[in-house]
């Protein structure tokens, strides 16, 4: 089962960071620390949402977006966790 989540994607940041939403209806914010150069930021954007989620780097992928801030994942997990641990990010403060 693939799960996708709408993603705003903050690239430069001091340090990776997986939480809080922005935007109606509500897109789940990676802040990155690589740059927006030569899709360094998005495979950031893949490996903090696969660390935050508990899941292989292999299985998260950009379907949408690949070079906008606003993006849509893919995770391809049959954990059914993951969509709990997705609300929670959302949830959770910036």
């Amino acid at each position: 089962m693939a799960i996708r989540v709408t993603v705003r994607v903050k690239p430069g940041a001091s340090r990776n960071k997986v939480r809080g939403s922005f935007g109606d209806p509500p897109a789940l914010v990676v802040a990155v620390s690589e740059p927006a150069i030569d899709g360094r930021a998005s495979t950031a954007v893949c490996r903090a949402i696969a660390e935050a989620v508990g899941v292989s780097l292999s299985k998260v992928s950009i379907v949408m977006g690949q070079t906008n801030r606003t993006k849509v994942v893919e995770i391809n997990d049959n954990d059914p966790q993951i969509e709990r641990k997705i609300a929670e990010l959302l949830k959770s403060e910036e």
